[in-house]
């Protein structure tokens, strides 16, 4: 059942009233998703300016992403539970206010350990965000268009990841680095405004287990840090991910008796519901393989500039944005496993292409297949995100989308680890294509897994 729109007093809000605060709360969740996207798309360009700034080497300076993306990971299933324990609209408020806080502290940080600490508080108001949206929309948006309005964010997401590095390059063109976050303040107290539009419903009470949190915590902290140390520390690098499986098994003993874990394994029994986390792992680890193999592609198998390569793979999240909210519509309306099938085959098809491409050929000729990406990429993610959310009763929607995070999140660690070992194992000019391929196996792989729900109906409710 989706959210009663009331007043300061408690009255209920006449219909046209209801229609314009449910499109100032859709706004809002929209709004604070593209602060937490930008803000990571627009840092990486900065780095190299960053590093120069504050005179550190640029190894240094990338734990400025680090931090960032340990946050988010290690907050997505606390923040989750969280917010269904003290109610979904409190603590994604809560989250938009500590990473527009935080965006203040980084702006003004002096120092390298200063800004890292600033942007780990970052991550964590942007795993609030990234866990809740969704669930979030669910509460504001009927069931019939829930579908779309999962595209809508789709849109938004993909606007802001393909807008980011220009963004950032035309603010450091003009002014400082600091103002790549100081920027976020205006816009992250408008979005804190808006939020007062989100129905407010009441958590379940259900404490948090502090234990637990930590275990969780650990656990994905250790895996991004042994990706980061994997290239120049193999073997610490293997300790942590050791340590990390250890940790996974202690904290899944802990919470198999519970009624509702921290990490959803009452979620997880759900086939529907399983199937799709998987898949979204398969997928995303693909995506974010690709996403790294194509820029050494264009550049050192094509001779194409750093201008030129972002020109040339920019349609990829144009055509994103265009097929998602087109796939969220359908997703209302067709079997949400079949536009799933039909989006990581096309995904796979665009990036076995590209993988296969003549390196000589016009490098013109590889947008209709980033487009194909795009295009299958949208059309898998839409789907798949509607299904994860309806596959699980109301209440455990917050699980929910901390669910869908964190396999986004340990999708993109996966492909990244892939890259950098094909990068240490063999040539620059050979790890991309293959880097591709593998991509391309992979989200095919995502597509057939997905197959496996077709008959199988979401079972949760409004």
């Amino acid at each position: 059942m989706s959210g009663t729109f009331v007043d300061a007093m408690g009255r209920r809000l006449a219909p046209d009233r209801r229609g314009l605060r449910s499109a100032v709360a859709i706004a809002s969740v929209l709004a604070a998703m593209v602060l937490v996207v930008l803000d990571a798309a627009i840092a990486n360009v900065a780095l190299p300016t960053i590093a120069r700034s504050l005179r550190v080497t640029s190894a240094q300076s990338v734990w400025i992403i680090t931090a960032y993306q340990a946050a988010l990971v290690m907050g997505l299933l606390p923040c989750a539970a969280l917010g269904e324990s003290l109610g979904l609209r409190r603590v994604f408020t809560a989250g938009v206010a500590l990473f527009v806080g935080a965006s203040g502290l980084c702006a003004s940080s002096p120092s390298l350990p200063l800004l890292v600490a600033a942007r780990f508080l970052q991550g964590l108001g942007g795993a609030a965000v990234m866990a809740l949206g969704l669930a979030l929309l669910r509460v504001v948006v009927s069931q019939q268009r829930l579908g779309a309005a999962i595209g809508w964010n789709a849109l938004a997401v993909a606007l802001s990841s393909a807008a980011g590095p220009a963004i950032g390059a035309a603010i450091l063109s003009a002014t400082s680095w600091p103002w790549l976050f100081a920027v976020n303040l205006p816009l992250g107290v408008a979005v804190l405004f808006a939020t007062r539009a989100l129905p407010e419903a009441a958590g379940t009470g259900r404490r948090l287990d502090l234990c637990s949190v930590a275990l969780s915590a650990g656990a994905f902290a250790s895996l991004v840090i042994a990706a980061e140390l994997l290239p120049a520390r193999p073997a610490l690098a293997a300790v942590l991910v050791g340590a990390a499986a250890v940790t996974v098994v202690t904290l899944v003993r802990r919470e198999m008796p519970k009624e509702v874990p921290l990490i959803p394994l009452d979620l997880l029994r759900a086939a529907s519901f399983r199937i799709s986390v998987i898949a979204s792992v398969l997928c995303f680890s693909g995506v974010a393989a690709s996403l790294v193999a194509l820029p050494f592609y264009l550049q050192h198998g094509l001779g194409l500039n750093a201008w030129m390569t972002g020109l040339y793979m920019t349609p990829w999240p144009l055509t994103v944005a265009i097929a998602a909210p087109l796939a969220g519509r359908l997703a209302d309306r067709v079997s949400t496993a079949r536009l799933c099938v039909a989006g990581g085959v096309s995904l796979a098809i665009g990036l076995a292409a590209l993988a296969l491409w003549p390196l000589r050929a016009h490098p013109l000729q590889l947008v209709m297949l980033t487009m194909l990406c795009g295009l299958g990429f949208g059309f898998f993610q839409v789907p798949n995100n509607r299904n994860m959310l309806l596959s699980v009763p109301g209440e455990r929607s917050g699980a929910a989308g901390g669910m869908q995070g964190t396999a986004r999140l340990v999708g993109q660690t996966v492909g990244a680890i892939i890259m950098t070992q094909l990068f240490t194992l063999t040539s620059d000019a050979a790890a991309p294509r293959i880097g591709l391929g593998i991509a391309a196996v992979l989200t095919l792989a995502a597509g057939l897994v997905s197959a496996l729900r077709v008959g199988l109906q979401p079972t949760g409710s409004r």
